[in-house]
């Protein structure tokens, strides 16, 4: 995972001081290229010693893997042109062009960011239960509940006994009558939203194997789960994140989908091509 985005998924979990130091690097991240620990500190309003802790809570040894890793990553970035850098904000200059680029490098970044860092032995696990489950409930808020009705939609096709929740109510009744062998999925990229996480803990009070798919793995949603599958996304103050976050949740999807569907491969296919033909009928002369 990048560095960029290991400090957009840890935010949640800083410390207040530690926020500051991330914002200023969020904002500018070249500025760890352009200033010592003691610039960066007054810039940020802090201290060398919170700097230094706000590196060892990114895994880092110290100031200077910092600037080492911001340096690689951004000289990566580089080669998509001035501007086009894949931490690159929408800026209100930006021609459709430039916000089509940039949106389109985030999201390829997303991707390869959360397959290439994926737990395949927790996805491995997961997909076992999915194949195995009596039931299977998802549940999400705002843009994470379409990433849930899209698998949904997907398992749903290739005969799986999987349902959708609509509202937290719903969300939360079904996981507290959730029967044996039952596999519950709450999707949030903040890890955070509270109608999300409350499904998941009931799920688990009622037995219920429990997986958060989010992009803050230290998150009380994360905490609530039995399986945890990250993504990963760079917010965008014009809210491409959203955008971003779903994009990787996507993928996730499509990986749990395949898996499963390749356990039952013939049956998953003959499944696909019968739906197909049920919704695509030949046209009648």
């Amino acid at each position: 995972m990048g560095i960029q985005s290991s400090i957009e998924n840890s935010v949640a979990s800083f410390t207040p001081t530690m926020r500051r130091v991330a914002d200023v690097i969020r904002a500018n991240p070249s500025i760890v290229l352009d200033q010592t620990i003691s610039e960066l500190a007054a810039s940020c309003g802090t201290s060398v010693a919170s700097v230094v802790r706000f590196c060892r809570a990114l895994g880092l040894t110290g100031y200077a893997q910092l600037r080492m890793s911001l340096a690689t990553e951004l000289g990566r970035e580089a080669q998509f042109g001035p501007g086009m850098t894949l931490g690159a904000e929408i800026a209100k200059s930006d021609t459709l062009q430039e916000v089509a680029s940039k949106v389109a490098r985030l999201e390829i970044m997303a991707i390869e960011e959360t397959v290439s860092s994926l737990d395949f032995a927790a996805v491995e696990r997961i997909v076992t239960a999915l194949d195995k489950a009596q039931r299977i409930l998802l549940f999400g808020v705002g843009a994470s509940h379409f990433v849930a009705q899209d698998l949904h939609h997907k398992l749903f096709r290739i005969g799986r006994n999987v349902f959708v929740m609509a509202d937290s109510h719903e969300a939360w009744s079904a996981a507290l009558l959730a029967p044996p062998n039952t596999v519950a999925i709450g999707f949030s990229h903040s890890g955070a939203t509270p109608d999300t996480v409350r499904y998941l803990e009931i799920a688990g009070q009622a037995g219920a194997l429990t997986v958060a798919i989010t992009g803050s793995p230290n998150s009380p949603l994360a905490d609530a789960a039995d399986e945890i599958l990250a993504t990963h996304a760079r917010e965008s103050h014009l809210r491409a994140g959203a955008m971003v976050s779903r994009i990787a949740q996507l993928s996730i999807v499509d990986c749990l989908f395949l898996g499963v569907a390749r356990l039952s491969y013939d049956e998953s296919i003959e499944a696909l091509q019968r739906t197909r033909d049920i919704t695509h009928p030949t046209a009648i002369s």
